[in-house]
């Protein structure tokens, strides 16, 4: 673990000397990415330190390029003195706010280059400011979609605090992101179904998934189909199904129904471990999944067993065992101990391997190789981390579900007979069809399933996750239930993978007229109607979209809002119970009408012209706020129970006519006797 060194600006040193301290301290005593760094160097290798699921033997580098080589095969490096600053500031960062995704800091970086590099600048970091600021967010918003721009926009103000609290700049710095977080809130138009098809898994796919799944038999066919099986029956991420252990299932009596089967989960962004309890629907096809899974894989784990056995000794097949007390091995007998089919293959391999071959007195022209060259080259591809295949779990090879052996899932490489690897997430996506343009098969091209388009079928595992989100908030789970069920920490992320289309979410308000989960006039209506249910909501609620408080119901073809932006006055707001960040925004609005009710009050009493009107107002906003938040509150009233307020009592004209004219009148005496006394002055 690297040891963590705060840096301590001196007040009495300007900006380049404190600079200067600050890239002295991350070159020389930090240990952020270990001790032995090449901090001089333009690319960094911090796969130890960045540990990300399901990469399998992937490296992970930071490269120090600037923002307009970065896309080139051989980029231009960041120009001094900025590039030290940021080689200093992203070992500094890592050891004091970890991350994963550390190439947004590397994107934030590049932009503040390129700002302070704008028109022959010299790339000082002491010459950042709120207009180089303001330009670094402009390369970002141009250069990455709205929400990847929102993310680095958020490092960029992390980079300017630290810099102006560590006294790294000329002039004081205060700057905040101006990338706006993308709201998912529209629903309609083209963008919304262009981001709604591109998140989620297209018909064909979610029709052909089943049907590969019961025929599939290659290794590579019934692992993908059987770990989009898993994704289909929870909403997992994919790195969290590739670190499952081989025993991973979970059984629970239940008095009077059958099992609660569920398995044991290990959420990768920070929630807490699970036992995720699946549906009865699922819970025989996760079953049956798993089943699969360990026939294919059952091998790999006994291979894995043997080198946690037996360090420093290459694994032999049983009809190859007797191969291990020779000192030589001829092409053919190396071919049989790796896998391959023949001698050649075995040829090209040991010249891969460095592993040397020759020839034998008496053997003619057969090369040979040492048994001992040949087992330590083999030891030398052991997986990194070798025998944990997760650190942070402690889970090993010889105890995880998807490991297989070595080029098992490749079709166009042999298969080794004594090396393992872990499944990874690019070998699943690709059996998914992520690549199918690219040449390479998928399940869905390998059994015969395209779009009805003819075009190929392309899924990525993380479209099931917001599948089944989707699923469950058009089905009206509580939103604290949708997070806890895809092992998310923060409620928020939730609005990410909502897809409800404006039809769903239609439908659901219709489909809530009239029976047990509405509450307010639309729930009486229906009982005095002739006409059929169903018929009577489309008529009600023809149409609906979203509101901060909800959702609107009013039907615009008929007339404009009469109350804009008041929509708690409006009998026209529906409410779903189990949002949590309605029931939040509800509560603050009602704290902030309690607030505004105590001064209207106070300005009442004091005889402020208005104020008995403002009271009133303000009063019936508490009341019906208030009688919103109750019936939130009730533990009767199911989570997605569909919530109309009675229609709010508001003054008419007509009501309003008498205390007008007395007001008139007494304006009219009061002239009348200003009059009198005006004129009696005179005659004095």
């Amino acid at each position: 673990m690297a040891d963590i060194i705060l840096f301590t600006p001196k007040a009495d040193l300007d900006a380049a000397a404190n600079l200067r301290g600050f890239i002295d301290m991350g070159r020389n005593k930090l240990t952020a990415f270990g001790p032995d760094l090449p901090f001089e160097q333009g690319v960094w290798d911090v796969t130890d330190a960045v540990a990300t699921k399901g990469k399998g033997a992937m490296r992970e580098r930071v490269t120090f390029s600037d923002a307009a080589t970065v896309d080139e095969k051989v980029p231009t490096m960041m120009r001094e003195p900025f590039l030290s600053f940021a080689k200093a500031y992203i070992r500094y960062m890592h050891g004091m706010r970890p991350t994963k995704a550390i190439h947004n800091r590397v994107a934030a970086l590049r932009a503040l280059e390129a700002a302070l590099s704008e028109n022959g600048g010299v790339p000082d970091p002491a010459r950042v400011d709120s207009r180089v600021l303001n330009r670094a967010a402009q390369m970002v918003a141009g250069r990455f979609c709205d929400g990847a721009a929102y993310r680095v926009g958020g490092q960029l103000e992390i980079m300017a605090k630290f810099m102006a609290e560590n006294r790294l700049t000329a002039v004081p710095v205060r700057w905040h992101n101006p990338l706006r977080r993308p709201s998912s809130a529209v629903r309609v138009g083209k963008e919304f179904d262009e981001r709604r098809a591109k998140k989620l898994p297209s018909a064909a796919a979610l029709d052909a998934l089943p049907r590969i799944f019961r025929l599939a038999t290659d290794p590579a066919d019934v692992i993908t189909a059987s770990v989009a099986a898993i994704l289909l029956a929870a909403p997992d991420r994919i790195g969290e199904v590739l670190t499952l252990p081989e025993a991973c299932e979970v059984r629970e009596p239940r008095r009077g129904k059958g099992d609660a089967y569920g398995l044991r989960w290990w959420p990768a962004k920070g929630a807490e471990p699970m036992v995720k309890w699946l549906v009865p629907s699922m819970a025989s096809v996760v079953a049956e999944a798993l089943q699969k899974i360990r026939a294919v894989t059952q091998e790999a784990r006994v291979i894995a067993k043997w080198y946690e056995r037996n360090p420093g000794q290459v694994y032999l097949a049983r009809d190859v065992a007797h191969l291990r007390g020779q000192e030589w091995l001829s092409l053919a007998e190396v071919a049989e101990v790796l896998g391959f089919g023949d001698g050649p293959a075995a040829s090209n391999w040991c010249k891969a391997a460095n592993v040397k071959t020759e020839r034998r007195e008496g053997s003619g022209k057969r090369p040979y190789a040492r048994f001992a060259n040949v087992e330590s080259a083999v030891l030398g591809m052991l997986p990194v981390g070798f025998p944990l295949l997760d650190k942070a779990t402690g889970l090993k090879y010889s105890e995880a579900l998807l490991v297989v052996r070595r080029n098992e899932l490749g079709a166009q490489r042999g298969t080794y007979r004594c090396m393992i690897e872990a499944v990874t997430v690019g070998q699943i996506n690709t059996g998914l069809g992520s690549r199918a343009e690219h040449g390479h098969e998928s399940i869905f091209s390998r059994f015969g399933f395209v779009e009805p388009d003819g075009a190929h079928i392309a899924v990525t595992s993380h479209q099931f996750r917001h599948y089944l989100n989707t699923l469950a908030q058009a089905g009206g789970l509580s939103q604290m239930d949708i997070a806890k069920w895809s092992g998310r920490r923060d409620i928020r992320q939730n609005e990410a993978y909502d897809h409800v289309t404006p039809r769903q979410m239609l439908q659901k308000i219709r489909d809530a007229v009239g029976g047990d989960k509405m509450f307010g006039p639309l729930a009486e209506l229906p009982k005095r109607a002739l006409i059929r249910r169903d018929e009577f909501a489309r008529l009600v609620v023809p149409t609906a979209h979203t509101t901060d408080l909800g959702y609107c119901v009013h039907d615009y073809t008929m007339s404009p809002c009469q109350l804009h932006m008041d929509c708690i006055h409006c009998q026209d707001l529906v409410c779903v119970k189990g949002d949590a960040e309605t029931e939040a925004l509800l509560r603050q609005r009602l704290v902030e009408a309690r607030g505004l009710l105590e001064k209207a009050e106070l300005a009442t009493a004091e005889g402020s012209f208005g104020g008995d009107r403002w009271r009133d107002h303000h009063r019936s906003t508490v009341d019906r706020l208030s009688q919103l938040c109750a019936i939130i509150d009730d533990p009767e009233v199911p989570n997605g129970a569909v919530i109309q307020l009675a229609t709010p009592k508001m003054p008419f004209r007509i009501e309003q006519a008498p205390k007008r004219d007395q007001l008139l009148a007494e304006d009219r005496e009061g002239e009348l006797s200003a009059n009198v006394r005006a004129v009696m002055e005179g005659m004095r």
